[in-house]
């Protein structure tokens, strides 16, 4: 029974950082396509998300340039962390 308690949580932390790095593209990208206004609150915020999304989002940069304005990146590289989430959460519950 703890193991089944331990990939219970296991595959709850799976799931909440899959979902939380997937808000985080989002916000990222949403924010990428407006120009907002100079803050101090909001360059933090921007900083933020370029240092967590930017290394992660580069891997696929690399394999594919942007079209023009239109960057592929990071629609790739939300395919690919749901597929890895999928893949985790199938492992996890093999082990069961």
């Amino acid at each position: 029974m703890p193991l089944a308690d331990a990939i219970s949580t296991a595959r709850s932390f799976v799931e909440a950082v899959y979902y939380v790095y997937l808000l985080l593209i989002l916000v990222y990208i949403l924010l990428s396509w407006f120009r907002l206004p100079y803050s101090v609150f909001l360059e933090r915020v921007q900083r933020f998300l370029h240092d967590v999304c930017d290394p992660y989002l580069r891997i696929f940069r690399r394999v594919l340039p942007p079209i023009g304005p239109i960057d592929f990146s990071p629609i790739v590289a939300i395919v690919v962390l749901g597929v890895l989430n999928a893949l985790l959460n199938a492992a996890l519950d093999r082990l069961k």
